[in-house]
């Protein structure tokens, strides 16, 4: 997911990214395909070298070597709002057939059997981006038809990531089947969704990560697996 998510990236775009997968796309293109990438973390550092898998927004190894250390209003008002970022990660406890994304409560807004955490940014990062990736593993849960609430809308979304495929809109927004990892069937990603998937005519097979590719994110970017898994 990782690999797939930083070849979506090219060389001098602005990226509002967060930590987890995302923040290793980002680092992994900027070492091979993407030098020039710039990294905004919601934290304020913009243009943000770390020399290390940071592990929070709030993490110092995002400030050395920033290009620029701001509060969250300028990031989100000079940046974010003033459409300067091109590509901005995002997840979500649920995402459904349209890319719309929940990260406020599971069930009933008023009666939750989940609460979550929130937006935070990500309405904004939503709304304002050019264009947003979603990287999500697959499952019916994960994958409603519809989001019990829609924190973040899905209209500026333009690939889901998932461990078995690449989900991409139709013209109407909704989401299809575009491409699949090494090994899997169109039939195993239309059973880990909650609605009627449809997939493209042709359908692309995504090349699996390289040898340099999984050097470089097992041990240099995250060598103590804080999140890649063993």
């Amino acid at each position: 997911m990782a690999a797939v998510a930083a070849r979506e990236l090219a060389d001098g775009e602005v990226v509002f990214v967060g930590i987890g997968l995302p923040n290793l796309a980002c680092n992994l293109a900027r070492r091979t395909h993407a030098p020039n990438l710039v990294l905004i973390y919601e934290s304020g550092a913009v243009g943000a070298t770390p020399s290390r898998l940071p592990v929070s927004i709030g993490d110092p190894a995002l400030v050395t070597g920033s290009l620029m250390v701001c509060g969250m209003a300028d990031v989100f008002q000079l940046f974010l709002q003033n459409g300067r970022i091109e590509v901005g990660f995002l997840g979500g406890a649920q995402v459904d057939r349209h890319g719309n994304i929940n990260t406020t409560v599971i069930g009933d807004y008023k009666r939750p059997k989940v609460r979550l955490p929130g937006s935070g940014g990500a309405a904004e990062i939503a709304i304002h981006a050019q264009r947003i990736l979603i990287v999500s593993k697959l499952s019916p849960r994960t994958f409603p038809e519809r989001v019990d609430f829609v924190t973040s809308p899905g209209q500026r979304v333009k690939r889901v990531i998932t461990d078995k495929a690449v989900l991409e809109p139709d013209d109407k927004g909704e989401l299809m089947l575009a491409a699949l990892y090494p090994g899997i069937e169109a039939a195993d990603v239309k059973a880990a969704v909650g609605w009627n998937l449809r997939a493209r005519a042709r359908l692309d097979r995504l090349d699996p990560p390289t040898a340099a590719e999984l050097q470089l994110l097992r041990e240099v970017l995250d060598p103590k697996r804080l999140y890649l898994k063993s």
